[in-house]
């Protein structure tokens, strides 16, 4: 019953009129620095040898956003008056289409990966909310100024699945979380709290989705797969612990790491190491109380993990800012760590340590 309310709130998208988002300033607060001009940024990736991140909206009538590392500029690029649209009935042979320009105030972007290209081409993943819930997948090309977005194909998941984050694997295909499985046949049951509220789920060309045998675990969030395709780094967001598990590999093996906030995103960093940012406060009833809204004792928290010995590292921990609340993800840009949220206007930006 404790996290009923923290993950209702979780999963439920900030409604918000625009020009209430975007009411207050952009000036730095002490030595946080923000980049406005986005909405409910959740997750951030960094686009390959270029100066790009992408950002994510998740929030009713949210966006996909490039941000421009060096001058700080925000750019829209889906949904678009004219979206770029080139679909590959090939590998994705079951996609109905690109999302209906219809949804616009339903339109949700959530977590996002991307698998880096040879050149300036790179594969975008999107965790997508509207009028269906999907995997967009979209190809970036960064060659142009702007660069080129355009939306290739789409996965839509089964009905029990409640998409949070996604990561790709080898063969072109992608692994994502279901957070708390749905109930297709009754849609006011209220979400299981207690116990393996959800698993992992990949897809591949060919063959469609699969849920990952022993995957089942207690909120699982955030989700990266090392390069090498061997290991699953998941965020058990209620349990307060990050798990490894191996892929392909029998019997499965699962270590778990705790960390004390309730961890979101995961992000592997160009070092190689994970940063795993979340939400924390005294108690997780305190948590839920402020995850949109301004509370001076809830905290903004990223942590360094070492994905080889799971060695945890404190690297950002203070307090919720009146204009930037419930930390969701964490991505280093040169001597910054940038941080996402599900409830503000900005991206924030930290010295990092």
């Amino acid at each position: 019953m404790k996290y009923r309310l923290l993950l209702l709130l979780l999963l439920t998208p900030l409604v918000l009129p625009v020009g209430a988002m975007r009411a207050a300033g952009c000036e730095p607060d002490g030595k946080v620095k923000y980049i406005c001009g986005t909405i409910a940024p959740e997750d951030l990736i960094a686009v390959p040898r270029s100066p790009w991140v992408v950002a994510s909206g998740y929030t009713a009538g949210g966006a996909i956003h490039l941000v421009n590392t060096r001058d700080y500029t925000t750019r829209q690029v889906f949904p678009a008056a004219t979206p770029r649209l080139r679909p590959d009935t090939k590998m994705y042979a079951s996609c109905p289409g690109p999302p209906d320009p219809a949804e616009k105030e339903k339109f949700s972007a959530h977590g996002l990966n991307l698998r880096p290209g040879p050149g300036t081409v790179h594969t975008v993943y999107v965790v997508h909310h509207g009028f269906r819930e999907s995997v967009e997948i979209f190809e970036i090309d960064t060659k142009p100024n702007p660069p080129a977005f355009t939306w290739i194909g789409c996965a839509v998941p089964p009905e029990t699945v409640n998409m949070n984050s996604i990561s790709p694997v080898p063969d072109g295909g992608f692994v994502v979380t279901n957070i708390v499985r749905r109930n297709p046949g009754n849609a006011q049951a209220r979400p299981r709290m207690d116990g393996n509220t959800g698993e992992l789920w990949e897809w591949h060309p060919g063959d469609g989705w699969k849920m990952v045998p022993e995957s089942e675990s207690q909120t699982p969030n955030g989700i990266e797969v090392s390069k090498d395709g061997k290991w699953y780094y998941v965020n058990l967001w209620a349990a307060g612990k990050v798990m490894r598990m191996s892929r392909g590999q029998t019997p499965v093996k699962k270590d778990l790491v705790e960390v004390d906030f309730h961890p979101d995103n995961i992000r592997f960093q160009a070092d190689g190491s994970l940063y795993t940012a979340g939400q924390g406060g005294p108690t997780p009833q305190r948590i839920a109380e402020c995850l949109n809204k301004f509370c001076a004792d809830a905290t903004t928290n990223v942590a360094r993990i070492d994905p080889e010995t799971l060695k945890v590292q404190q690297i950002i921990r203070d307090s919720n800012k009146e204009n930037f609340i419930s930390s969701t993800t964490g991505l280093r840009v040169g001597n910054e760590i940038w941080l996402g949220t599900s409830h503000s206007d900005r991206i924030a930006r930290y010295p990092a340590p």
